[in-house]
């Protein structure tokens, strides 16, 4: 498991969490959300678009907060233990799925999850019974920590409410297989066109409309209005690409905007003059109604054209990023580049125009291949140096990618001379135990050489001070005759020994290694002289 050292709520938390799945979003992502589609879900993982938060969901995030704080001491008394606020990850089935906690134990036996509440949760939590929308995240809390269970809490002080939670083995295969599903989902999304159906000529100013009535209409240019009216909103366009058409359609907003108030002020004067005018009043209801829809109609039209330029371009980007980081890698020669995440949701934050946005994603593509190309820079450097540096020792570094991407070239090269020198250091003290090991060997045999000598000097001084013997059957002279050779054998080993000496000595240097015929020798030799040790043991 991962620890991260972020504040929750931070710039670096949320950027943390546009790369992975958290537990926050698994809800959503089993479709049991009340405030994200699973849809949307996909979206903001794809695109990094996250909702602009208004005055009013700011205000809900730190109303959570408070509560979150003011029931923190009665969630510590419940576990008997101090909680700690902590964002971790861990990999699952080759998904990174994260979790951020409001509280866990020292030991990571319990965890605390706390919502502010209503009256619907808090009696939900007391009867024991979360539903989906709850249970989902907690089996994912669970998933990433391994812990035992989940203390869950809704509300504050004395209107809290609280309950244990443990892992349904049978949901948290449902959530594993639900991530899955939506992984192989999200490299398959594509942006969807949600733009209402079209709804086309900048407004030109409404003619004035005029309604005199006496009992009876005196006076009324309506019909003439209406077939300007009707002209003009058959003639709206509604295929929107630049700054210019949304300006057109935002200012047609309006224009219907207006014309929607001018009929209610006319339609209220005539009500003022007489009452029973139904063709009159037909006829304003109608055409107000006809400007409302294709008001509507417009306004949605703008907002989702506008949303969709959004996620296209940044989408654009992100595939302008990694085609770049591709080339990259190809140009080194090994996939070593680490990931580049341009923080293009920032960049576009609060654009209103399509050439504001367009330009703010622009600027962040480029700062993040110049980044790009510098971090390609210093890992072809560091490459170059630890090959110079390393030469034909390469095997001490089976982390090269990890140095190369994350040191500077300084750095690099020290390390890796350090480390030569520690395993060229190690080698030398493994040769010199070599050595003094052959060395007691040789001593020893040498003692036990020089003890049978002794023993054989001993027994040939014995037999000269002894008196002759009598004639000595044919198998007394069998072993005199073996004794005879016994003694030729030691002789002969003190010689032998003293050339194993220096064939172990050519042994221990190891100088055959890059040679196969010496290599083969090496080999045979040593063969030899396990052959003739274990003979002797014998």
């Amino acid at each position: 498991m991962i620890l991260h050292d972020c504040k929750q709520g931070s710039e670096e938390w949320l950027s943390l969490r546009r790369g992975k799945f958290t537990a926050s979003e698994a809800p959503a992502m089993m479709g049991d959300s009340s405030h994200m589609s699973r849809d949307e879900l996909l979206r903001l993982k794809a695109t990094g678009l996250e909702r602009e938060i208004d005055a009013r969901t700011q205000d809900l995030f730190d109303r959570g907060h408070a509560s979150e704080a003011a029931a923190r001491s009665a969630a510590e008394n419940a576990v008997d233990e101090d909680l700690y606020p902590v964002t971790c990850e861990e990999e699952i089935d080759g998904m990174m799925l994260l979790a951020s906690l409001d509280g866990v134990t020292m030991g990571w036996e319990d965890l605390w999850e706390h919502k502010m509440g209503n009256a619907a949760l808090v009696e939900m939590v007391r009867q024991g019974a979360l539903s989906p929308a709850y249970f989902w995240q907690l089996e994912h809390q669970l998933l990433v920590t391994d812990a035992d269970r989940v203390l869950f809490t809704a509300g504050s002080g004395p209107d809290m409410a609280s309950m244990w939670y443990a892992s349904n083995p049978e949901r948290r295969a449902q959530l594993i297989a639900g991530w899955k599903q939506f992984a192989a989902d999200l490299k398959e999304w594509s942006p969807r066109d949600d733009t209402p159906a079209p709804v086309a000529a900048d407004p030109e100013t409404l003619p004035a409309l005029l309604v005199e009535i006496s009992g009876r209409i005196l006076r009324s240019n309506l019909a003439t209005w209406q077939a300007a009216i009707v002209g003009r909103i058959q003639a709206i366009s509604t295929d929107l690409h630049t700054d210019e058409d949304f300006a057109i359609a935002e200012r047609t907003v309006k224009f219907l905007d207006d014309g929607e108030r001018r009929l209610d002020l006319v339609k209220s004067q005539a009500q003022a003059q007489a009452k029973d005018i139904d063709k009159l009043f037909r006829t304003i209801d109608a055409l107000k109604a006809e400007m409302r829809a294709k008001r509507l109609s417009l306004d949605k039209l703008v907002k989702a054209r506008k949303e969709a330029i959004r996620t296209e371009v940044v989408m654009d980007a992100q595939r302008d990023i990694a085609s770049h980081v591709a080339a990259l890698n190809e140009r080194i020669g090994r996939y070593w580049m680490p990931p580049i995440q341009p923080d293009f949701a920032g960049a576009i934050k609060g654009k209103r125009t399509v050439t504001s946005l367009r330009d703010a994603v622009e600027s962040e593509l480029v700062r993040a291949k110049l980044a790009a190309n510098e971090t390609a820079d210093r890992i072809e450097r560091n490459i170059k140096a630890l090959e110079e540096v390393a030469g034909d020792m390469m095997a001490l570094f089976p982390d090269a990618q990890s140095m190369c991407t994350s040191k500077t070239t300084e750095d690099l090269v020290a390390v890796a001379r350090q480390r030569i020198a520690d395993a060229k250091a190690a080698e030398a003290r493994r040769i010199e135990a070599e050595r003094e090991r052959i060395r007691a060997e040789e001593q020893a045999k040498a003692r036990r050489i020089e003890a049978d000598r002794e023993r054989i000097r001993a027994e040939e001084q014995a037999k000269v001070a002894a008196p002759a013997p009598e004639r000595q059957p044919a198998a007394d002279n069998a072993n005199e005759r073996i004794r005879a050779e016994e003694i030729k054998d030691a002789e002969l080993k003190v010689a032998v020994d003293n050339a194993d000496e220096r064939v172990k000595a050519f042994l221990a240097s190891r100088s055959w290694e890059r040679d196969e015929e010496l290599r083969a020798l090496a080999l045979l030799i040593e063969y030899e002289l396990f052959l003739a040790e274990r003979e002797q043991a014998q």
